[in-house]
């Protein structure tokens, strides 16, 4: 993991490079000492070593952001016991500093997921293989994301109501929404959609570039309106509302657990602990327990009243699998007892998004690019009570436009496409933190970004996000063994209409560069050819559909792998209050329930359904004796 001599590292760095510029402050370098003894105090070592065959009223799988979101709600009853185990570490300094954002995910705090090859998208990455970040540490992929808090469409959540799926209306879900959030929303404060007492803190984020003013400006020229997205109307623009406190990342871990967890000794944090399987009484298809692998060493905890798998979109449907629960056909090729036949893992939907198009514009020093960030920016970062600087930029995004391609059939007020504007490129850190995260092959930056970088050219990016895909992947194993990944096969681009509704959105983006605040700032697209498109004219339709499928992007909100719906629903693996269809005493709590993926950013809604899942199961099994 990145640690606390990282940051130093970097502190020292930008001095010595001031320095050979002849422009270093001599009194900076007196404080890099004491500040290096305040970044040596990183997080402890959580949880304790684990006791074999310890019984727990609660075994929570997975600590990221429902894992413990659901940990802390149960544990608020001092009576009940909660155990809550998580295969990655702590985060630290290196995880709070929003810029650092897309480096976190080249740590052990990254899953590392991969996709299978793709045929029709991923095709600027290596191998043809999507890279799909998720969160290996307590907090999860809130703790490595990019911090953009989207709830989502109030039409997204009715949809799922009338799918057989009661108590997830939008009306029924808001709540639950403000019960995390504890918003700082300048302008808001009054507003009847936030909330400013939870833990979650939310607010818009503090660093702010000309070029972010200028692009919110073109917009509303262009036709959209001003709006709060989480607010009463989604259509529009805004300035990104974020899960940061004072600038600083707030994870799920630094909302829900870090305050409590010297508090509760009824909550029992277990790290680098990675569950193997569910125990199952196959006769009565009740859970009973988990079995786990830490420090080499098997253990077994037995769950007194529910196992509850918070283990992500992959995690969750994987140990299900793994403990013979899943597509019956697909088990027994493997050799997995079957216990339970669901179509776990049949259905997997994402948010794809193009990586583009690029804007160079006229402007100086307003590009995020990681050279431009000072000695002075890092110390107030780390040391300032509220940090301003670009250290706080969540890796560039700056704005968010919602809007309906001309081929939406939906309602006017349910958008199919969001905009993120993104004060910079792969040029902003010279190809070592987006470019290797995401896969891209080395050919798209040298051709496309090496000599924005090379040159600091100001430049801003318009990541075109599709929200209502029609390509629908899959999960499934890919052997016995536990410690393999499971096979992922997301099927982005393979409806061609997904293409064409995101061609749409990069016509749209080119119409609000026209705009006259735009305009003003020489804004003007990158004219360099995508790599792989070289046989189609600059701009033209058929260049942009070529584009799309290259410069594929997962933002990694995936969804849906254990589907929430009816009996009925051929695709759902859990029902309305989250417990598995079949079995007793299990229940999934995060995103993989969600069964259709909503016009949000996935993070939000993972908090809102663990929530809720705290009250459901809070209802069943009433106060302790």
């Amino acid at each position: 993991m990145m640690g606390s001599r990282w940051v130093l590292l970097l502190l020292l760095g930008l001095w010595m490079a001031e320095e050979s510029r002849g422009d270093a402050d001599p009194y900076l370098l007196d404080q890099i000492v004491p500040l290096g003894e305040l970044l040596g105090f990183q997080e402890p070592a959580l949880g304790r070593d684990p006791r074999n065959l310890s019984s727990y009223d609660f075994i929570v799988v997975g600590g990221g952001t429902s894992g413990c979101t659901l940990a802390s709600r149960l544990s608020e009853d001092p009576r009940r016991s909660v155990a809550l185990i998580e295969a990655g570490g702590v985060e630290n300094l290196g995880h709070l500093t929003p810029l650092l954002s897309s480096y976190t995910q080249l740590t052990a705090s990254n899953w590392g997921f991969k996709s299978v090859p793709q045929n029709a998208s991923c095709l600027g990455m290596n191998h043809r293989q999507c890279a799909l970040p998720r969160g290996k540490v307590l907090g999860g992929s809130s703790s490595i994301n990019t911090m953009i808090y989207n709830r989502g469409n109030r039409r997204d959540y009715d949809g799922w109501a009338a799918a057989g799926n009661p108590g997830w209306s939008y009306q029924e879900v808001l709540p639950y929404f403000l019960r995390s959030e504890r918003a700082h929303l300048e302008g808001l404060e009054q507003s009847p959609y936030h909330n400013h007492s939870g833990p979650l803190s939310v607010e818009f984020v503090r660093y702010r570039t000309k070029l972010a003013e200028a692009f919110v400006e073109a917009a509303v020229e262009a036709g959209l309106p001003l709006t709060d997205y989480n607010g009463e109307s989604q259509n529009g623009v805004s300035y990104v509302q974020a899960t940061t406190l004072n600038g600083r990342r707030h994870s799920a871990y630094s909302a829900y657990i870090q305050p409590v967890r010297d508090l509760r000794p009824n909550l029992h944090i277990f790290t680098f602990a990675r569950v193997t399987r569910l125990l199952v009484d196959e006769a009565s298809k009740t859970a009973y327990g988990v079995e786990f692998l830490h420090k080499n060493q098997s253990y077994v905890f037995r769950a007194l009243k529910e196992v509850i798998l918070s283990a992500g979109v992959f995690g969750s449907p994987q140990i299900l699998m793994l403990s013979g629960i899943g597509p019956e056909k697909d088990l027994r090729a493997l050799g997995i007892p079957l216990v339970q036949a669901l179509p776990v893992g049949r259905r997997m939907y994402d948010h794809i998004s193009h990586f583009g198009p690029t804007f160079v514009t006229n402007t100086s020093r307003q590009t995020n690019y990681f050279s431009r960030v000072t000695t002075t920016d890092v110390l107030s970062f780390y040391t300032d009570s509220k940090a301003d600087t670009r250290m706080s930029s969540i890796g560039g995004v700056e704005a968010l436009a919602f809007l309906k391609s001309n081929r939406s059939e939906l309602p006017p007020d349910w958008p199919d496409i969001e905009f993120m504007m993104t004060a910079g490129s792969l040029a902003s850190d010279e190809g070592t933190g987006v470019k290797m995260g995401a896969n891209f092959k080395d050919e798209v930056y040298e051709k496309l970004y090496k000599e924005l970088a090379k040159s600091e050219q100001d430049h801003f990016t318009l990541l075109v996000m599709l929200f209502h895909p029609r390509s629908v992947g899959r999960l499934w194993l890919k052997d016995r063994n536990p410690f393999s990944p499971p096979q992922l096969d997301p099927h982005y681009y393979t409806e061609d209409r997904d293409v064409e509704v995101v061609l749409d959105g990069i016509k749209a983006a080119l119409r609000i560069s026209e705009m006259p605040a735009l305009q003003r700032i020489g804004a003007r697209l990158l004219n360099r050819i995508v790599p792989g498109c070289e046989d189609f004219q600059f701009a033209s339709d058929d260049y942009w559909r070529c584009s799309i499928r290259t410069l594929s992007f997962t933002i990694y909100h995936q969804v849906s792998t254990c589907r929430m719906g009816p009996r009925i629903d051929p695709h759902a693996v859990v029902d309305h209050r989250l417990k598995v269809h079949g079995m007793r005493r299990l229940r999934v709590v995060d995103a993989s329930i969600v069964p259709v993926i909503p016009a949000a950013h996935t993070n939000a809604v993972a908090f809102m359904i663990a929530e809720k899942a705290a009250d459901m199961i809070r209802d069943e099994w009433g106060s302790s004796d």
